[in-house]
């Protein structure tokens, strides 16, 4: 399933949700740049690299933040970008500019210590805003329960375009994460070298119980479902 876009309308630009997309796309084209070696020189400096983490100096700290503006490659980078057009500006939109930025800075913290505890011996780097945007997708379910997704559905050779309700959507999405996630646990030698499961879902579920706390409370009392004033 391809999202193309949702149903709700923003009142205001996602000033925030763009800038943190440009950013994104400009840190992935500088990578693009990079020969091989200096290109893991960095996965392994500014990646998300679990083992030794909590005996490493401050600077591993650093590398929950700075691990979430690399990706790994154009598919993993547009598909992230995608999701995060889609779902950050309403999320931006009830939030606010700071209060977003902010959320989505701690989304991205809480969904790498959810990686670093599923996977403690990982010696591979973790790149990517998936755990961050997995907040944002947690904080959507919770605001906008009765939006619809526009998605894209392949059927062998042909394509369907379909509205499925976004919980039917977020929730698939986060069943399909628990279930790899799961799987990826029972596996003695996985590594965590490739989907970051957990990320996804410690991010999902840190955005769905935090994001309340981030909504200005004027916002609840004149805005009381996503419709209004449409």
């Amino acid at each position: 399933m391809i999202p193309l876009r949702d149903t709700i309308r923003s009142r205001r630009f996602p000033v925030v949700n763009t800038m943190i997309i440009v950013v994104n796309v400009i840190v992935f084209l500088v990578e693009t740049w990079l020969e091989p070696r200096s290109l893991d020189r960095l996965f392994f400096t500014l990646g998300l690299v679990p083992d030794g983490f909590w005996i490493g100096g401050p600077g591993r700290w650093v590398t929950l933040f700075t691990s979430t503006f690399l990706h790994g490659s154009w598919f993993h980078v547009i598909s992230n970008m995608m999701a995060l057009y889609i779902f950050g500006d309403n999320v931006e939109d009830r939030l606010g500019h700071i209060r977003y930025l902010v959320f989505y800075v701690l989304g991205g913290l809480l969904a790498g210590l959810a990686h670093l505890w599923a996977y403690p011996t990982s010696e591979l780097p973790t790149v990517g805003a998936s755990g961050a945007i997995a907040a944002v997708l947690g904080a959507y379910l919770l605001l906008y329960p009765r939006a619809q997704v526009i998605t894209l559905i392949p059927l062998f050779f042909f394509f369907r375009v379909v509205n499925i309700p976004a919980p039917v959507y977020l929730g698939l999405w986060f069943l399909m994460q628990l279930f790899n996630g799961t799987l990826s646990l029972a596996v003695a030698s996985f590594q965590g070298g490739g989907v970051a499961w957990w990320a996804h879902i410690g991010g999902f579920v840190a955005g769905f119980l935090l994001v309340k706390l981030f909504e200005p409370r004027q916002q609840r009392r004149f805005y009381p479902d996503e419709y209004y004033p449409w």
